[in-house]
């Protein structure tokens, strides 16, 4: 057993896959709001599949194919809470920190002088160049955006066209029990590299701050790894999630 982040009891097979996904890798060919199959092909999209990267620190966000690694994300999704959505009443960001800090103690990547975006960023992107003086701060790079499946030549100039999408959205995470933890808790949370994708800007703002059930990825092929590493937060944080979004979570990775 494994003593998660809210400081309950929760199963290893539940926080990381466990021995059943260890050294998965592959790629999904899940589509439709609720229906597998179709879309684009998956072989050549670049990334890291969420079922070997239990903790974030690998890059982008691979699609998932293989039927054993479909069953396995079942199994995963099946073990969440499911819980109504309560009030948005009391949410502000700032209850989660202030955006990207440095200080978020026991998620990867804090502490080391770098904020989260920027650590992110250098996580996942490509051609990197580095503001004069710092090893930090990025100004331009290449990312791999998994949500479109399009690749964004990107500069700091024109710094909304990548946005970081926090995968499990803060203010979902309030009305499904984060309004009831402490705010160390909450800074893990909108820190933690798991939770947290480089993507197309515009394509992010349009998710808001929706579950599964009512968005998901338009890139098809990567779906089923959407909702696996929209799982993997759950899990590691003991946060339920509604019954709409399992239910669609489960589609996303049925059985070809």
């Amino acid at each position: 057993m494994f003593r998660g982040i809210g400081g309950g009891a929760t199963s290893c097979v539940v926080l990381t896959l466990g021995a059943v996904l260890a050294g998965c890798t592959g790629s999904d060919l899940s589509s439709g709001s609720g229906s597998p199959g179709g879309g684009s092909s998956a072989s050549n999209q670049p990334g890291t599949s969420p079922l070997t990267n239990p903790d974030g620190t690998k890059p982008g966000l691979a699609p998932i194919s293989s039927e054993k690694e479909r069953a396995a994300a079942r199994e995963l999704i099946d073990g969440l809470a499911v819980k109504g959505r309560g009030p948005k009443t009391g949410y502000e960001r700032d209850k989660f920190g202030y955006a990207w800090m440095d200080s978020a103690d026991g998620v990867p990547f804090a502490g080391n002088g770098c904020d989260t975006r920027n650590d992110l960023l250098k996580r996942d992107g490509q051609d990197i160049e580095f503001k004069s003086g710092s090893d930090c701060v990025i100004v331009s790079m290449t990312l791999h955006d998994p949500y479109t499946g399009k690749d964004i030549a990107w500069k700091k100039k024109e710094a909304t066209a990548v946005q970081i999408d926090h995968l499990v959205p803060l203010s979902y995470s309030w009305q499904l029990g984060a309004a009831r933890w402490n705010e160390d808790k909450r800074k893990q949370l909108a820190n933690d590299p798991l939770n947290l994708l480089p993507v197309d800007g515009p394509t992010n703002s349009g998710k808001s701050d929706s579950g599964p059930a009512s968005w998901l990825p338009p890139n098809k092929p990567v779906r089923c790894a959407y909702v696996v590493r929209f799982a993997q937060v759950a899990a590691k944080y003991e946060l339920p999630v509604t019954g709409a979004d399992r239910k669609t979570m489960l589609t996303q990775c049925a059985a070809t």
